[in-house]
């Protein structure tokens, strides 16, 4: 309940400052995350509407908008809002990160890889952008790259349990059961829910 009277608190201060200065981007921007901490998007996404009119460069408004769009199960509007957050700002590793997250969901998965590679061009700690990649590359029937990713996403993270799932799936694709079934452990070990196809697959060669 704190918590919750907290956020109020915020969302009064920033409601003051844009009475003041109702063209600070800034804002309109924190006042939009407040709100979409409570959920209440709609408010929230006539605010980010309001950061970018004041500051139409503003790339974390658009991607923030995506969200919304994909709170909606609006996919399309997602991918529309980060395309023009990269369009606004360029190398926003953010922005790509999720253009390649909604390509894969739409299955395109070279369009998909394009993006994500840059997204880790232009943050080389961006983890869920490896994560995602090593997905695609997954996808794409390519294993080996897919593992390389996986494990530079380890390096980051070794803890990171969605790059121990997909290290599971690209070392039980490329017939090392022993490296598989590791990772499989270490993912479920970290809460991950492994998919019981996988694990059946993977218990069943180890036992062989």
């Amino acid at each position: 309940m704190t918590g919750e009277k907290t956020v109020e608190q915020y969302i009064e201060e920033q409601r003051f400052a844009i009475m003041s200065n109702p063209e600070c981007s800034n804002s309109h921007y924190n006042l939009a995350t407040a709100l979409l901490g409570l959920r209440k998007f709609d408010e929230a996404e006539e605010e980010l509407k309001e950061a970018i009119r004041c500051s139409p460069n503003f790339a974390e408004a658009y991607v923030q908008l995506g969200g919304i769009c994909l709170q909606r199960g609006d996919i399309d509007g997602c991918l529309a809002y980060n395309q023009q957050s990269v369009k606004v700002r360029a190398g926003f590793a953010e922005g790509f990160g999720n253009i390649g997250f909604v390509q894969l969901q739409k299955g395109n998965v070279e369009e998909a890889i394009a993006a994500l590679e840059k997204a880790i061009k232009y943050n080389s700690r961006f983890i869920q952008a490896y994560t995602t990649l090593a997905n695609a590359y997954l996808f794409n029937g390519e294993p080996e790259k897919s593992i390389e990713t996986g494990l530079k996403a380890l390096e980051i993270d070794q803890d990171f349990a969605v790059a121990h799932n997909n290290l599971a799936i690209a070392y039980l694709e490329k017939g090392d059961f022993e490296k598989a079934a590791h990772h499989c452990d270490r993912a479920r070990q970290l809460g991950y829910e492994v998919a019981p196809e996988i694990v059946r697959e993977i218990e069943g060669r180890s036992n062989s």
